[in-house]
């Protein structure tokens, strides 16, 4: 008896994590998919739900309005909010990571603070950044003799208001993934190339992001996922449900349609297809990112150093594989 004690007791330990997991994780999943070829309005109780078969991704796909608009408006956003957040943060990390910087620690806690700060107070902040009236970002344009723009009232602007935030949020958080990065490539490698008189662009182009692109991999994964969600931005800057994403729905992202069906038309069915498709769409985007991350690894696996002198690509040590 006290050895099957002894046996049973490990998975007791750990059963807590399991019926979490699987009562917030795998249920939701599943009943999700049920929904998604069924038709329910959240009212009577489950009982009361019809089988639609495939009448809701068939109406997403070629009749609904509203789909492929604000698949167009996320991916948009993924391009300008998510992807453009890169080109920053690593410049910033290598900076950051330099040793003739002094107060890393502080520019390091500065540009994190942004992610810890709560989505929703963001958003107001920049309502009034963005005002049209009284606002910082038109004093600022106005200096240049620009005239007042409503950047959260205006079809055109409201996606490109929406992108500064989530660039403006979103930045440090790459910024430290990418200088966690860095540390981590030989020094070494960049001794070599110094001897060898490599210049300064030289030596990130042909080191510093060939020995990130894992790095670069899982941090353009993260914006994917991050981006085709994004919800809490356009929510808040256009005012919630009233006007589904302002002027001309133009802040009306594929997540924000997904809640909008959900809790504004009660159309769980309709909602939790739009969330399945979203999902392989994210999908896709990630197996194109690890395509495009391999075809770059295999022609950079030998870290090469290009010499002062001569424009000319030279091993400087062995093959070293990013896999």
């Amino acid at each position: 008896m006290r050895l099957n004690r002894q046996k049973i007791a490990p998975y007791v330990f750990i059963s807590p994590f399991f019926i979490v997991f699987a009562a917030f994780m795998v249920f939701p999943l599943g009943f999700s998919i049920f929904l998604s070829f069924h038709k329910w309005s959240g009212m009577g109780g489950i009982k009361t739900a019809q089988f639609a078969g495939l009448q809701h991704f068939s109406f997403l796909l070629f009749k609904d309005v509203y789909f492929w608009k604000t698949i167009g408006i996320t991916i948009w956003l993924l391009i300008f909010g998510s992807f453009t957040q890169h080109l920053f943060a690593i410049p910033l990390a290598i900076v950051l990571n330099s040793k003739l910087i002094r107060g890393r620690d502080i520019f390091r806690t500065a540009y994190f603070l942004p992610v810890i700060t709560s989505a929703v107070s963001v958003a107001i902040i920049f309502q009034n950044v963005f005002n049209m009236k009284y606002g910082l970002l038109n004093y600022i344009t106005g200096i240049f003799g620009v005239a007042p723009v409503d950047w959260i009232n205006w079809s055109w602007s409201i996606p490109i208001a929406i992108a500064i935030v989530i660039n403006w949020r979103w930045i440090g958080w790459n910024t430290l993934i990418y200088l966690a990065g860095l540390q981590a490539i030989p020094n070494e490698l960049y001794e070599s190339a110094d001897i060898d008189g490599a210049s300064l662009i030289t030596k990130h182009v042909n080191i510093t992001i060939p020995m990130l692109l894992p790095i670069i991999f899982f941090a353009v994964t993260m914006s994917i996922i991050g981006g085709m969600q994004i919800f809490d931005e356009p929510f808040v800057l256009t005012q919630g449900y009233l006007w589904m994403g302002g002027a001309n729905n133009a802040g009306f992202t594929a997540a924000f349609y997904i809640l909008w069906s959900l809790q504004r038309a009660g159309k769980y069915g309709r909602g939790s297809a739009i969330a399945w498709l979203l999902f392989l769409l994210v999908l896709i985007m990630t197996f194109i990112n690890r395509a495009i991350t391999n075809y770059y690894k295999g022609d950079n696996r030998g870290i090469k150093r290009v010499t002062a002198k001569k424009d000319k690509a030279i091993d400087i040590g062995p093959q070293m594989n990013l896999h």
